[in-house]
């Protein structure tokens, strides 16, 4: 029987090589298991009917824009009173709380509210 007060180097040590190991495996197993829950939440449902080669190679339909917009863009944005830099963080903002590309939103006009309209 170990004498647990007067322990010698060699059992302290293997103690803590034990006590390294099991905290490793119990890391390496919550890794495993986080990374298994991320590829079953993230993975889309695609039936095979809904996607067909055929579908996919017809051609869009052409609708009649009245000017070519840059790739991306989505219209011209009004300020008043606010600085662009300010009307920026908050478009950016927004596509990340409604969890769209900016590219997808559409801002028609960004106004600032002063404490007196409020």
């Amino acid at each position: 029987m170990h004498d647990l007060v007067n322990i010698s180097i060699p059992d302290a040590g293997g103690y803590a090589l034990l006590g390294y190991a099991v905290v490793f495996f119990g890391l390496i197993l919550l890794m495993c298991v986080i990374m298994i829950m991320g590829r079953v939440m993230t993975r889309k449902t695609v039936s095979p009917a809904a996607v067909s080669p055929a579908a996919s190679e017809a051609p869009a339909p052409k609708e009649a824009a009245p000017a070519k917009a840059a790739p991306g863009t989505a219209g011209e944005l009004k300020l008043y009173n606010t600085d662009p830099r300010d009307a920026a963080m908050v478009m950016a903002i927004v596509a990340d709380t409604l969890g769209k590309p900016l590219n997808e939103l559409r801002f028609i006009s960004i106004r600032e509210v002063t404490e007196d309209e409020v």
